[in-house]
């Protein structure tokens, strides 16, 4: 018997299994398991058949013979074409041993001590690990975020990451699908299928980079100069990976922030370098601004089609020239073309500005300044397009200092000495994203922060390193034409005349006011509208 008041507990009947069927679904379970890990790893799988087969077969010998094998084979790729060896063989196999080896064993302390975990109904989830590729500097670790969580979240914790496996440097970047090639031909639809699959967008995918040995301590050798100069690939650095970092320069304007004793001139002098076989030719002029009295430049002007180095009056007839030109090559090509193509017979203009603060903050004479700042501003504003580039470095990148900063598309960070500037050049967030600019070692003299193609997140690179020696070599192989500072003449050329002789524009007829203050009129002066 109850009674109003009284607590009653009730329980759900609890329905007892036999102990033979928990075990039967345990063994189920273990052996579903087992099936899905075979399946994600068919070539451990295909391996150890193999051995078994082997040892079944041949004893000792079925497995000493086919190693001894594999190792001759491995060396022999390595010494013929070690970037495939890291590629395909080394690099697979030395990211299966780290990932079991070194980071699952601290993967659950290191998302847990570093903020990434979360709690869902009482239990805790954390990102998962899903692959690591290497190579011979690089962990590239594929990670699956917990749902709700954004790729900033992984940026902010960057450095502790690094530390928390046993590095100093790391960087995280979120991967964007990229076009897929075009097929053609008969199996245009099954390798369309497959790049459906291969170019899918991966939002929940992270990846982390953990820089196992840093590839950039070592200085850079000169790169080669190519005969015709890529312009839209110039290479000018090296990246973590080994890989080189090439330079997009057609139709943009570049920026290069760095303290004093960064590495500034190897970014310039790598430009100029790379762009050698083009100044030889006359596809490419260089007309440079040194303010520091050509300290920096003076060395290498048989390269250059005009240098200004000690009079402010002259830098700014020359910023005023290059904007006639800019002006010509409006009046040319407006109606024909967008984009600007270089050729020997109208080359890309490339002013190459060295301390450009000396030039928009530093210069006393005010009215001097203004009209640098006014060349300036229509170079950066209009003159991409017409091949009319600028190219400058400076040490404050501050808007007081340089106050047409956001007109550089491309920008380069090399050392600089405070957190607040890393985004003043590189654009806002880049130093949560990983582009740690000030804390450049000693030793990282030309160590800069790019963006990459494709990924919004900045990457270390190293410019190469361009002594005195090979610059007076650059300056004797590839001196600039004889020719080559009249660029001005081709301002005097015919361009298209504007019409003298318009239609004229149809006109309506009667009056041109509303009906209804046509009505009040009429009603005020009794009679016509006047």
């Amino acid at each position: 018997m109850t009674t109003a008041g009284d607590l009653m507990v009730i329980r759900p009947r609890r329905l007892e299994l036999p102990l033979w069927l928990i075990a039967l679904g345990m063994l189920l379970r273990w052996l579903f398991r087992a099936a899905v890990w075979c399946v994600r790893h068919p070539v451990i799988v295909g391996l150890v058949v193999a051995g078994g087969w082997l040892y079944a077969e041949f004893g000792r010998a079925g497995l000493i013979v086919p190693l001894v094998l594999a190792g001759l084979v491995s060396a022999v790729w390595r010494w013929k074409h070690e970037k495939s060896w890291w590629t395909w063989l080394a690099g697979p196999v030395l990211g299966w041993f780290r990932q079991v080896f070194v980071y699952r064993r601290a993967w659950r302390e290191a998302m847990t001590l570093c903020g990434l975990t979360r709690t869902y109904d009482h239990r805790p989830v954390m990102p998962q690990l899903l692959r690591v590729r290497s190579d011979q500097a690089l962990d590239v670790l594929t990670v699956r975020m917990v749902r709700g969580q954004t790729p900033e979240e992984f940026q902010k914790v960057t450095a502790n990451l690094a530390y928390a496996f046993g590095r100093r440097h790391a960087r995280v970047y979120s991967e964007r699908p990229g076009d897929p090639p075009p097929r053609t031909g008969y199996w245009a639809l099954v390798l369309g299928a497959i790049d459906r699959v291969r170019y899918r967008d991966r939002p929940s995918l992270v990846y982390l980079v953990v820089v196992r040995t840093d590839a950039l301590r070592t200085v850079v050798k000169p790169f080669d100069v190519p005969a015709v100069p890529d312009l839209t690939a110039l290479p000018l650095a090296r990246r973590e990976d080994l890989r080189h970092w090439s330079l997009h320069l057609l139709a943009t304007h570049v920026l290069i922030g760095g303290a004093t004793r960064s590495g500034k001139g190897s970014v310039l002098w790598s430009l100029v370098r790379s762009l050698a076989g083009g100044i030889s030719s006359g596809l490419v002029r260089l007309w440079v601004i040194d303010p520091k009295g050509g300290m920096e430049f003076a060395m290498g002007r048989p390269l250059f089609a005009r240098f200004a180095g000690k009079s402010f009056e002259a830098m700014a007839d020359l910023l005023d020239e290059a904007v006639t030109v800019l002006r010509e090559r409006q009046t040319r090509l407006a109606g024909t073309v967008r984009v600007h193509t270089p050729t020997e017979a109208d080359p890309l203009v490339v002013v190459v500005i060295d301390e450009m603060a000396a030039l928009t903050a530093y210069l006393q004479d005010v009215e001097l300044r203004k009209r640098i700042a006014s060349s300036l501003g229509l170079l950066l504003s209009q003159g991409a397009g017409v091949g009319v580039l600028v190219v400058a470095a400076l040490q404050d990148p501050r808007k007081e200092v340089l106050p047409f900063r956001d007109l550089f598309p491309t920008r380069i960070a090399l050392g600089l000495t405070e957190a607040a500037q890393v985004d003043l050049v590189l654009g806002d967030g880049a130093r949560n994203r990983g582009a740690l600019a000030d804390q450049m070692p000693r030793w990282a003299k030309g160590v800069g922060y790019v963006i990459l193609d494709g990924t919004p997140e900045p990457a270390r690179v190293r410019f190469s390193h361009i002594t005195d020696d090979d610059i007076r070599q650059l300056a004797a192989d590839y001196p600039a034409p004889a020719d080559a500072a009249d660029i001005l003449a081709q301002v005097g050329r015919e361009t298209a005349p504007e019409p003298t002789h318009r239609p004229p524009l149809p006109r309506p007829r009667g009056p041109l006011l509303p009906d209804s203050l046509l009505n009040i009129l009429r009603d005020t002066d009794g009679g016509e509208p006047r």
